[in-house]
């Protein structure tokens, strides 16, 4: 099934959806809920205006409710969350893995998570804690503790017998994990090998010792990372003695990709990464005027740089006309750099060890691009307006900008990286305002020095 397809379905279901609403139609709203998956239901529910989702949200099924809250967008999710009476809260919830619940217990109130505690048992409350105990975005927030461990020295009969007891084996898996007496991990044993083996065959003998298992301080960034280098299905988490803690999916991995793709594109355009499409208005308008603020002070170092030769405009309206052309082609050839480190950053190819090598290759590549097409825009230049002067600085000035471009857009991540602040977050604004000043100055620069 193609995207179209996929995304002309998601349309009609909302059309169907909103129109139920419209007319009130409290059964139409229910037939549809009830045959949607809940991450479908979610994304339904974070299409509508608020007013629209509280009017929905109470006929969402029951056995649903907690893993609708789950993929739900932050911040709707936490307005639903505030407005849920605490009884409804925990029968919503109660029902969830325990890394699943793990993720929506701190946006919960007090008195729900004490009386969730309560309904546990020991094993589940203590296994909750050892999840709580690692920051969300890392490989211990992020594990599934329902693991299947076997030991080295039994043999495949007892294998299958130990799973046939079991009754059902957690989604996703793809092998078993093996350890010691003490939860150490000493390695996985694929199902591929359990299926083609003799029952009297032991698992020592056949077992994989070459994974090593994540730690569980690792980010989810570099656990994303791990997967698509290697592939991965499922892997193992384990603590500093690389005893066995639990495991990561790759349906966890999906989910990382996805925020964290979620949050650069929405860093990037100066947006809070918890943002919904249906924000208030006073709240979306001073999370926005601030990043637009700031955008102006550029803007207005950028007026500044031109005011320094408004003599040179005066006398020679072509600069007027020409300057924008410059300044438009710093800033794509910086955004084309700054894109690229930024994505090399997230996914660890960058270094000390060749961070210098990269600025001299962007460097190059700023000047090749620079030469191409200065000659390009000198001579558009010269028969637009007939002045061979400014075809000759404007050809300088594009090839000293693509310069400065290529510099500041290998540069800036590195730098703002340093100091802990989000590249993406910044770096278009710092760019921009960089090849702009740059641009303006040196063109007009060259112009009130050579031309007037």
């Amino acid at each position: 099934m193609s995207e179209d397809v996929v995304q002309e379905q998601e349309v009609n279901v909302l059309t169907q959806l909103t129109g139920a609403i419209a007319d009130g139609n409290v059964d139409q709203i229910e037939a549809l809920l009830e045959r949607l998956h809940p991450a479908d239901i979610a994304h339904l529910l974070d299409s509508l205006p608020a007013e629209q989702r509280d009017f929905v949200w109470p006929h969402v099924p029951a056995e649903h409710e907690g893993e609708v809250l789950l993929h739900l967008n932050d911040e709707a999710r936490a307005l639903i969350i505030k407005k849920m009476e605490p009884e409804a809260l925990v029968a919503a919830t109660e029902s969830l893995d325990t890394d699943d619940l793990a993720d929506l217990l701190p946006e919960m109130p007090q008195s729900v998570i004490q009386e969730l505690l309560l309904t546990m048992e020991y094993q589940d409350r203590e296994r909750l804690r050892s999840v709580l105990a690692y920051p969300e975005d890392s490989a211990g927030g992020l594990m599934d503790l329902d693991t299947v461990v076997v030991r080295a020295n039994t043999t495949l009969d007892v294998v299958f017998r130990y799973l046939r007891r079991r009754g059902d084996i957690p989604d996703t898996t793809d092998s078993l994990f093996v350890v010691d007496r003490e939860g150490v991990l000493q390695g996985i044993l694929p199902f591929t090998e359990l299926l083609t083996h003799d029952t009297d065959t032991l698992v020592d003998d056949i077992m994989d010792r070459d994974v090593e298992g994540i730690p569980a301080t690792l980010s989810a960034q570099e656990v994303a990372n791990l997967f698509e280098r290697r592939d991965l299905v499922t892997a193992p988490v384990v603590d500093e003695s690389n005893k066995l803690l639990g495991r990561i999916t790759i349906d966890d991995v999906v989910d990382v990709i996805r925020d964290t793709a979620d949050q650069s594109m929405m860093r990037m355009a100066g947006l809070s990464e918890d943002e919904e499409l249906f924000s208030p208005v006073l709240r979306s308008t001073v999370r926005r005027a601030i990043w637009l603020g700031i955008n102006l002070l550029t803007a207005i170092l950028a007026s500044a740089v031109i005011k320094l030769f408004d003599g040179a405009i005066n006398k020679i309206v072509a600069l007027a006309v020409l300057m924008p052309i410059v300044a438009s082609m710093g800033g794509i050839a910086g955004s084309q750099t700054l894109t690229l480190v930024i994505r090399g950053m997230a996914l660890g190819q960058i270094s000390k060890s060749n961070a210098r090598r990269l600025l001299l290759k962007e460097l190059s590549v700023g000047l090749a691009n620079g030469v191409i097409w200065a000659v390009v825009i000198s001579i558009f230049a010269e028969a637009w307006f007939g002045l061979p002067g400014v075809a000759v600085i404007m050809g300088t000035a594009i090839i000293v900008n693509l310069l400065a471009a290529a510099f500041a857009g290998t540069l800036l991540p590195i730098i703002l990286k340093k100091f802990k602040l989000d590249p993406a977050l910044s770096g278009s604004v710092i760019l921009t305002t960089v090849t702009d000043c740059t641009g303006f100055f040196v063109f007009l620069g060259l112009a009130t020095l050579f031309l007037l």
